[in-house]
């Protein structure tokens, strides 16, 4: 995939979605954030979305309930998941449901960068 792929952010915390948002434009990709799943779900960014990086814990459908909502319609969007709650059963379920990553916050600018470079220009 190349630099102008597009990568959906869905955080509820607006500090944690910029932040990110900026990260990912600062690399060369196109950045959209949403503050929820539901937000994402009603976009028309699903289609387009080359890479999804969402928070786990929001009000309404979580992270998690997001990758296994894309994965039964048929989206296998390369997901990375974050949480500021990095509990070991929540790592369990999110490498369940198919995350290609999963960070705690404070998100390491570094490993997050890794990540994304590997799932976009498939060194994974």
């Amino acid at each position: 995939m190349t630099r102008n792929a597009m990568i959906s952010i869905i955080d509820d915390d607006e500090s944690v979605r910029l932040a990110t948002a900026s990260l990912v434009r600062s690399l060369g990709f196109i950045a959209f954030a949403f503050e929820s799943a539901e937000d994402f779900l009603r976009s028309s960014s699903l289609e387009d979305t080359s890479c999804l990086i969402c928070d786990i814990q929001m009000p309404g459908m979580s992270g998690i309930e997001l990758q296994d909502h894309l994965i039964e319609h048929g989206y296998h969007i390369p997901t990375i998941l974050i949480t500021a709650f990095p509990e070991e059963r929540v790592r369990k379920r999110a490498r369940e449901t198919g995350a290609i990553g999963f960070f705690r916050k404070p998100l390491d600018s570094q490993a997050m960068i890794s990540c994304i470079d590997s799932v976009l220009h498939g060194t994974r």
